[in-house]
């Protein structure tokens, strides 16, 4: 199930105020976008049945916080800043495609398999762009947690 054709009649269908903002350029921020908004349907279908109706609250919020974590990552003003927020988005994206796999048999195989197809590259350009953040880190430092035996409770 290939998505372009899609995505390509979908961009046209945003409006202005969202689409003449610099943010609008990132292909990242606009396949997020996508993915959030023909979501619905999926979460849809998964809320009617009381064994996913949670799982289609999970996946709908994890879908809507890629899009909103990379809007507010590039507006941060350093590239350490930035790459937090691509972080949290990065985040999100594995746990949609997560909820997604888990919801696959009411959605479907082919729409669920699709939705993963697009968060799998989502994920990929979110990690180059993590990874081009100057300042940036992907692990937690190392910090070191020995017990301080000076002193007693």
């Amino acid at each position: 199930m290939n998505y372009e054709d899609d995505f390509t009649k979908w961009e046209k269908t945003v409006p202005p105020s969202i689409t003449c903002d610099p943010l609008w350029r990132m292909r990242v921020y606009r396949l997020a976008l996508f993915v959030c908004d023909i979501s619905w349907d999926d979460v849809t279908i998964l809320s009617k049945d009381s064994r996913t109706r949670s799982l289609s609250d999970q996946l709908y919020r994890s879908l809507g916080s890629i899009g909103a974590n990379i809007a507010e990552g590039y507006s941060r003003g350093s590239g350490k800043d930035r790459a937090r927020f691509y972080e949290y988005a990065l985040g999100s994206a594995r746990e949609s495609r997560d909820w997604y796999f888990k919801g696959r048999r009411p959605i479907g195989d082919d729409v669920a398999f699709a939705r993963m197809d697009m968060l799998a590259e989502i994920i990929r350009q979110l990690l180059v762009i993590i990874g081009n953040q100057p300042g940036r880190t992907l692990r937690e430092p190392s910090v070191d947690y020995t017990p301080d035996t000076d002193h007693q409770n």
